[in-house]
Parts: C-alpha cells; sequence; structure tokens
C-alpha cells in the first residue's frame, strides 16, 4: 500500500504528464509542489526559466478549491490566463479592466467550483467586493509571485504586498507559497517576515547558469554587430531594446538587409498582433523578435539560443532575468550586451529628465485630477481617454515625468492607466425604442450601431473602429469625432481603444497624494537610480567575471569565475594569439570560418579570416571541403 507522499509523487507525476506533457520535474519544482499539497508555507527561489508557474499551476489542479494568484505584473497575468486556456485549464483574473457584470460572473464561476487558479492585484486584497465574495470560495492556497515587492529595498516596492499577511489572518490562515526569481538575502528575511510565512521550507536554487555565455561589448556600430551575428547564427532569439521605436527602427533595419525572419514586438500593437507575433515566435526555430521588455514574461520556449541587449537594462534583476529566457533547455546559449560611454550618459540623463521634483509632482497630480474636474473626494465612474499631450502643455512638464507619475498611480492602484492598443468601449444611453426622440441624422446613426454592435441596447460592448468603419464604408476620424459629439450630447459613452486612458480607482485625497504617497514615489525614484549606478559598474567593469558579479550580487559570495564571459575569455585569449586559438579549437573538430568567428567572438571575423589563410600557407591547417577547416596532422 503506497504511503501518502508515495500517493502524492505519483498523481503530481499522472498530472505533469497529462496537462504538459512532461515525464520530469526541473531542479526543485517536485519538492517545491510537494510541500505546497502538504500545506506547508513556502518559500521558493527560482531564476527565470526555473519554471516558476508550474510550481502553484499543479498543485492547483491536485487540490481541493480555487488557488489564489496574487500578482503586480497585469501583462503577464494575461499571458498565464491564455496559457492555462490553451492546456485545458480553468483561470479567471479579476483586474481593473473590468466592470462589475463581469467580476461577478469571476466570482460566480469561482463559487460553482469552475475556476482552479483564480490571478488577482495585490490591491484586491483590500477591495469591499472581493473580501465579502472571497468567504463563499474555497480557497486551497495562495501563490505571491513576485514576492520581492514586499520588499522596500528595492525599486519594484508595492505597498499593497503588506496586505497579503492580514488576509491570511482573517481568511483561515490559507497556506502561502512566495515565488521570485530576483532575490538578495536581505529581501529573502523580509520576505518571509513580511507575508507572514509560519516555519516556512525554503528553497533555494543557485542563480548560476552553466550554459549562459555572457558577452559585455564596447561598441559604436550596434546595428551592424546585430546584423554580423544574426547571419552567422540562424536561430530563435530576443533582441532586447529600451524604446518602442529602436525596436521598429533595429526591426526594419535587419528586414532592408535580407534578414526576414525578423519583427518587432511592444505594448503599443494590438493585442490580436502580439498573440500573433508570440505563437509565431513560439513554433518557429528561426524566428527573432526585436523588442522592449514588453515581451518575454511567462514564455516558456525551449530553443531561445541568444538574447541581445541594443542597450543595458535598468537593473541587474532585470537583465538577469531577461538573459534567463535563453538556453532553458539546457544547451549553450548567448547573451549579449551592446554598449558605449555615450549611451550611459544618455541613460544617466534620461533617468534625470524623467523624475519629478516634488513641486513638479504636486503640479502634475493637481491638472491631472482637474482635467476630469474630480474635487476632494470625488470619485467619477466612468473611464476617461487622456491626452499626454495636452498634460503636457498644461504644466509644461516633459512628457517622460508625466509617464513616471502615472505609472506610479497606476502601480499603487489609485488609478487604472491604460497605454496601450486595445478595443473600443460604447456603453449607449438611448433605447432602441426611443430614437425618434433623436434629429434624423442622429437616430440613423444610432440605428447603425445598434444594428452592427450586438448587445449595445443592454450593455457596454467592445469593438474595433476599424472593422466597423470598413463594413458600413467610413472615414475612421469622422467616425471618431461623431461618436465624441454623440457622447458630449449625453447618448452614449465611448472610450477609444487606440488611445491612453484613465480611470480614477480611489477618491481623491490630497493629504494622501502630497504627503505619504510623495513620499513613495521619492523612495521608489532613489531606488531606481540606486539600481541603474550598480547596473552600470557591472556594464563597465573589465576586471571580474560577469557571471561570477551576478552571483555575488545575489548572495552567491564564493562563486568561481566561469570561463565563458567575455571577461574570462580576454583573460584567455591575452594567453594565446589568434593564431593558437584557431589551432586550439580545430584541434576539437572541424569548423567554418562561420562557425569559428562565433566561437571566438572577442576576435574580429577579418582577424580570424586572415590568420586562416596564413595557416592554410604554412601547412598547419587545411581544407576538409570548399568552405570547412580542420588541422592538418
Amino acid at each position: 500500500m503506497l504511503s501518502s507522499v508515495d500517493s502524492n509523487e505519483k498523481l503530481i507525476f499522472e498530472t505533469l504528464k497529462y496537462f504538459w506533457g512532461y515525464d520530469d520535474f526541473r531542479s526543485s519544482q517536485k519538492e517545491i509542489i510537494l510541500s505546497v499539497i502538504q500545506g506547508k508555507d513556502t518559500l521558493a527561489l527560482l531564476p527565470t526559466g526555473g519554471g516558476k508557474s508550474l510550481c502553484y499551476q499543479l498543485p492547483a489542479l491536485v487540490l481541493e478549491g480555487v488557488c489564489l494568484v496574487v500578482s503586480p505584473l497585469l501583462a503577464l497575468m494575461k499571458d498565464q490566463i491564455l496559457m492555462l486556456q490553451s492546456l485545458g485549464i480553468e483561470g479567471e483574473l479579476l483586474s481593473s479592466e473590468l466592470d462589475e457584470f463581469e467580476e461577478e460572473e469571476v466570482y460566480n464561476k469561482c463559487k460553482e467550483g469552475l475556476v482552479k487558479i483564480l490571478y488577482i492585484s495585490p490591491e484586491r486584497l483590500q477591495n469591499q467586493m472581493f473580501l465579502k465574495n472571497i468567504q463563499d470560495i474555497a480557497v486551497s492556497f495562495m501563490a505571491v509571485d513576485e514576492a520581492h515587492c514586499i520588499s522596500e529595498w528595492g525599486s519594484d516596492f508595492r505597498p499593497s504586498y503588506q496586505n497579503i499577511k492580514q488576509f491570511r489572518q482573517e481568511f483561515k490562515k490559507v497556506p502561502c507559497l512566495a515565488l521570485t526569481a530576483t532575490a538578495t538575502d536581505k529581501v529573502v528575511d523580509e520576505i518571509s517576515i513580511k507575508l507572514g510565512l509560519h516555519n516556512p521550507k525554503i528553497f533555494r536554487q543557485s542563480f548560476k547558469r552553466d550554459n549562459l555565455n555572457i558577452i559585455i561589448e564596447n561598441t559604436a556600430d550596434k546595428y551592424n554587430r546585430i546584423l554580423q551575428f544574426l547571419r552567422q547564427n540562424p536561430s530563435s532569439g530576443i533582441i532586447y531594446t529600451r524604446t518602442r521605436k529602436e525596436a521598429e527602427d533595429l526591426a526594419n533595419y535587419l528586414k532592408n538587409n535580407r534578414l526576414q525572419n525578423v519583427d518587432f514586438y511592444h505594448a503599443g500593437l494590438a493585442a490580436n498582433e502580439k498573440e500573433k507575433l508570440q505563437k509565431k515566435w513560439i513554433a518557429s526555430q528561426f524566428h527573432v523578435l526585436v523588442s522592449t521588455n514588453a515581451f518575454g514574461m511567462g514564455i516558456d520556449k525551449d530553443n531561445v539560443k541568444f538574447v541581445i541587449h541594443l542597450s543595458p537594462s535598468s537593473t541587474l534583476e532585470n537583465y538577469y532575468q531577461e538573459i534567463g529566457r535563453a538556453g532553458r533547455a539546457g544547451e549553450e546559449a548567448i547573451a549579449i550586451l551592446l554598449w558605449n560611454d555615450q549611451e550611459l550618459t544618455h541613460i544617466d540623463e534620461t533617468f534625470r529628465n524623467q523624475i519629478p521634483g516634488k513641486s513638479e509632482y504636486q503640479k502634475i497630480l493637481t491638472y491631472l485630477y482637474s482635467m476630469f474636474q474630480i474635487g476632494e473626494n470625488d470619485l467619477p465612474e466612468k473611464t476617461f481617454s487622456l491626452e499626454i499631450q495636452r498634460l503636457n502643455n498644461l504644466t509644461q512638464l516633459s512628457k517622460a515625468k508625466i509617464r513616471n507619475i502615472l505609472s506610479f498611480l497606476h502601480n499603487q492602484e489609485l488609478i487604472y492607466y491604460k497605454n496601450s492598443v486595445s478595443a473600443s468601449t460604447i456603453q449607449s444611453f438611448v433605447k432602441p425604442q426611443d430614437l425618434e426622440q433623436l434629429s434624423p441624422s442622429d437616430a440613423y446613426f444610432m440605428e447603425l450601431l445598434f444594428r452592427n454592435l450586438p448587445g449595445l441596447a443592454i450593455q457596454k460592448v467592445y469593438f474595433s473602429d476599424a472593422a466597423f468603419c470598413n463594413k458600413n464604408h467610413f472615414d475612421i476620424q469622422s467616425f471618431k469625432v461623431k461618436l465624441k459629439q454623440m457622447q458630449k450630447a449625453g447618448y452614449l459613452d465611448y472610450l477609444d481603444g487606440g488611445q491612453h486612458a484613465v480611470k480614477f480607482l480611489k477618491p481623491r485625497n490630497d493629504r494622501h497624494l502630497f504627503g505619504e504617497y510623495w513620499t513613495l514615489f521619492n523612495n521608489i525614484q532613489k531606488n531606481k537610480l540606486r539600481k541603474w549606478e550598480e547596473n552600470k559598474f557591472f556594464v563597465r567593469d573589465a576586471d571580474f567575471c560577469k557571471m561570477k558579479l551576478i552571483l555575488n550580487y545575489f548572495g552567491e559570495k564564493d562563486a568561481e569565475n566561469c570561463g565563458k564571459c567575455s571577461v574570462c575569455r580576454k583573460r584567455k585569449s591575452s594567453r594565446r594569439n589568434v593564431s593558437s586559438e584557431i589551432i586550439f579549437q580545430l584541434g576539437k573538430k572541424p569548423m567554418t570560418l562561420d562557425e569559428m568567428s562565433v566561437t571566438l567572438n572577442f576576435y574580429p571575423k577579418e582577424n580570424i579570416s586572415e590568420t586562416l589563410i596564413f595557416l592554410l600557407d604554412i601547412g598547419k591547417v587545411k581544407m576538409l571541403n570548399y568552405k570547412t577547416y580542420m588541422l592538418n596532422q
């Protein structure tokens, strides 16, 4: 007869095979999952690629009830929902984008046992409607993703994470699994205390990735360097850029140079376009996405051979998380980061230019609320279109400072700030039977809307402006102008999905906004600058092994040199010249010039080619075929 431990093991292996198609777990996944199933508080530190999401998704299927997943990243939660649905697993998301009717639908599904995983933001734990409904929902355990956000020592600090401890005390002290990929020793202790973990089982996997070759290059001609690398490395990978424009410009440059299997990806793309690009990239062996950091969260792809950074990331945590998306199956992978002194100075200036002082912070907030005529203690129900340019004109402050404050307000869930393309929404305040009370032209327009947008007579509907205009032969700008006229007349409420939008989630309270929230905002900006300075040292330093620097940063003090990074390779190459390096490599196996250039990427390709010709001439090397070289033994 099987013991409970053995039966649990058998069950989780069967579940893994049935839903995910895998025969075995990675690293410490199995032990973490068993700890959760046994109802123990658990803290798991797994680097990117370590399979964090499986650690709560699988036990959620095995245990009775709903697994409550707390995450600060809306985009990641949406990706996870799509992934779960593709596996046939019921997952739902409660976010500020939902109206009351849609929220009620999610709660009812959970109460009926139709949902196994429910994603929420940490702010939701203080929502009265949530607290009322959760009483009637059987919660199996709570998973806290990105648990480092509870730490006041990071740039990702979210005060609302401190609500979790109180929630657990009030709601039957449900077991808790805390997950993070980026936590120093100091942060690990803070997570355990502030989440109220009771004798937690801590699983700490080394952050070392033996298969990652970290190459840091000081170069002025970045585009050409990337072009040459891609020509020699036809495989799937990601190229990260700092801005959307850079992503588009670099992708177009590569396409113009006859690299066709390249696309750009960023948050400004429509949802269906982003989904299409994700699917294409995941399915392909040879597809490259040039992207902002909007891409990669929750995406699991085994055959990523490289990650390139056109510029340094803002933090070492972000950088290591992003390069961790390469070589997940354990095969050799390359991480290239390109930089130059002029760019580092520019990033310094960018950071300074996007951080407002206290008076600027107050000015932006005052104008933001005044634009929509929101007084003290007011909380409007509607979502407003937000023109950043108008706020920029009113305040005479940079758009970077405005966006920084809007993102902060969004992270604290004081507002919901939409800065990406989505479907437009429309809600009618006129019933179809009352159209005769309108002017003939307005009545005709409303009738057209009712006919083309099913459900508009009874609720808010989502639709595509472009599709509507194509079908009804409208000019899209004239159509939007007409909708806004109808909105002004009080006949409907229209939100343009192509525009930025803002919804206020808490009543205006200037004392809090200009007091405690200013202090918090200011501390977060200081942390951002500190982390950038740490990352700048990592990029510039030419004396210490790059992997060793990263491991030291994450608390692994006794790490050895990796032997693979650009610093370690330079040390080796200083003891050898290029000809002895070529002979050493050809001693392992025959190679083409392109293969040699990739292996010896710290030497210019021209030098390698000239040296090979010299070695051919003196008889040290011979040709195996018309393009492959081997030692002449």
